[in-house]
């Protein structure tokens, strides 16, 4: 902090000095003249004046405590309760030994006791005064967040580390607070409404601290952080501040989540602890039946879990123990149900630790972008694959890939699909892509314009999951695809529900007035294909014809086929 100080030296400080004896002031004027621009005041109403009208450029007042009309105990007092005043250091200039207590008492910085026979000591105590000043204020201004006067993340660490060296036997709690889909506030209602927001929430968090020895910045954004004492209470904490921003912002539709490190081990690094918490805190993104968690056990061997998926992907990769499976899709438009093609799905077999559920390890994926990698390893062993049963049997069975939001955001992505065809002898409409329906609502012009490209050159694309996002009929109308994929959660229930009945009649009915197939994946039953048959599906993808299988069992679906011709 002092460099800064000191690479300021060529700007000229100003000083008051502030005496109602004439030489006393042409004294230190002459002290000071060489290094300072010096301005005087002879009693403490004309400082005071002067003092308002330089506040933002005075860095310095010397003042002499017995003068008329205002002495400077008076405006040592006022300086002393004004907020934009203090931050300016005062030398009291005194003969009295007496008045230095009553001085500090009133706010002075430091004593040049009078006569003024050592210009060299006033110089240097001026000096180091203003230095110190001036450092104060860079680590004020930097010590606390602009918008909601809560400590910034640097200090906040640095207070924690000195709390538990003056507390070490007290138990904490680390939380972190974050407001659900607070982007949205700020798109919707604009920034003025979201700065309310957190000026709100920080207001909340002050008064669950105030009477405590708790701690507590605006990490950055919409993320707060508390070190708090250890409570059990968390539930009635967060409908408070709930309860609280809803009166303030005037709609219900907003709510935190809260993710707490119970009882933090002091050992701990502090950055770790807070990172702890944003794990559980984490964990609730998406989530409305729980406002907050906490780290746990079971959490932190998840986490634990994770970290080594990440990590072990790589090797994963290069030593092949991704296997891709194929599960056929039925077309069942005729009398009897003929493979059409294939859907390839990634699984996982770890050297110790069996095989990883999709489940674990594709939403982690796509959470750290590493979706991509794993992505374009499926987009190779399938079109490879799909080249191997084309010489062994003289068909071409299409294969779906999957085609996360990451990837169609990747600039050279045509280029590569078309690259993984004709390097193994293919065209593009031998290999399908399949795009979630919320890829298309996240970001459709983007999406759009990819999928044309990729329609341009002879791919077919395929809507997954149709149903289980937000498209609009006016959106759908509009978008390009080759067929609709209906999520499976639709599937499950048609025999037994009439509601998922008539609302995969209702899709259906779409898709044919947008001129594309169907394919219906999760079908289990002879009951759930009749049913969708009678619908007027098309095509058919779940374990009633076959769970997801090794490509040399793929095989007999070829063979069965090639039969059948």
């Amino acid at each position: 902090m002092q460099e800064l100080s000191r690479h300021n030296q060529n700007i000229r400080r100003k000083i008051l000095v502030v005496d109602d004896e004439l030489v006393n002031r042409r004294l230190l004027g002459f002290i000071l003249g060489r290094d300072y621009d010096v301005i005087y005041a002879e009693n403490g109403i004309e400082a005071l004046d002067l003092i308002r009208n330089n506040e933002r450029t005075l860095s310095l007042i010397m003042l002499d405590l017995l003068m008329p009309e205002m002495n400077g105990y008076e405006l040592l007092e006022i300086i002393r309760n004004d907020a934009n005043l203090k931050r300016i250091p005062v030398i009291v200039l005194t003969s009295e030994k007496s008045a230095e207590v009553k001085s500090l008492q009133l706010g002075a910085a430091d004593f040049i006791p009078k006569p003024y026979d050592m210009p060299e000591v006033i110089l240097a105590r001026v000096q180091r005064l203003i230095e110190l000043a001036e450092d104060n204020i860079i680590i004020h201004e930097t010590e606390t967040d602009d918008l909601t006067e809560l400590y910034s993340k640097v200090f906040f660490f640095q207070y924690v580390k000195r709390h538990d060296r003056y507390y070490p036997d007290e138990q904490m709690d680390a939380v972190v607070l974050n407001v659900n889909r607070f982007h949205l506030i700020n798109e919707l209602y604009g920034r003025d409404t979201g700065d309310l927001v957190l000026r709100t929430l920080a207001d909340c968090i002050r008064g669950l601290i105030s009477d405590t020895n708790g701690l507590a910045c605006r990490c950055e954004s919409d993320s707060f952080y508390v070190y708090k004492p250890h409570s059990e209470d968390y539930d009635h904490i967060i409908k408070t501040f709930t309860d609280k921003l809803i009166e303030a912002i005037g709609f219900t539709n907003i709510s935190i989540r809260c993710g707490i490190y119970s009882g933090v081990d002091i050992s701990m690094n502090v950055e770790e602890r807070f990172d702890t918490a944003l794990v559980a805190c984490s964990n609730l993104r998406g989530t409305y039946t729980s406002s907050f968690a906490y780290y746990d056990t079971d959490l932190h061997e998840k986490e634990l879990f994770s970290e080594r998926l990440v990590t072990e992907m790589d090797e994963a990769l290069s030593q092949k123990q991704f296997k891709v499976f194929y599960q056929p899709k039925f077309d069942i438009r005729g009398d009897k149900p003929v493979l059409t093609s294939a859907e390839a799905l990634i699984r996982w077999f770890h050297p110790e630790l069996g095989m990883v559920s999709p489940g674990a390890f594709i939403p982690l994926f796509e959470s750290n972008g590493l979706i991509q990698k794993l992505d374009q390893y499926v987009w190779k062993e399938a079109a490879v694959q799909i080249k191997a049963w084309k010489d062994k049997f003289g068909l071409v069975i299409p294969v779906s890939v999957n085609v996360s939001r990451v990837d169609i955001c990747y600039p050279q992505l045509s280029e590569m699909l078309l690259d993984i065809v004709h390097s193994n002898g293919l065209e593009p409409n031998d290999y399908l892509l399949e795009i979630t329906e919320s890829a298309y609502t996240d970001n459709s012009s983007q999406i759009i314009d990819t999928v044309n490209k990729l329609r341009d050159l002879g791919f077919k694309v395929e809507m997954d999951d149709f149903g289980c996002g937000y498209s609009s009929l006016n959106m759908l109308a509009a978008l390009p695809i080759d067929a609709l994929k209906l999520d499976m959660r639709f599937i499950r229930n048609i025999c037994e529900n009439e509601k998922d009945r008539r609302m995969v009649k209702l899709m259906l009915d779409i898709a044919e007035f947008l001129g594309v197939p169907v394919i219906a994946e999760g079908v289990e039953s002879k009951e759930q294909l009749d049913l969708l048959k009678q619908m007027k599906c098309d095509i058919i993808q779940g374990y009633y014809f076959s769970k997801p299988v090794a490509p040399d069992e793929f095989e007999k679906f070829i063979v069965d086929k090639k039969n059948s011709l």
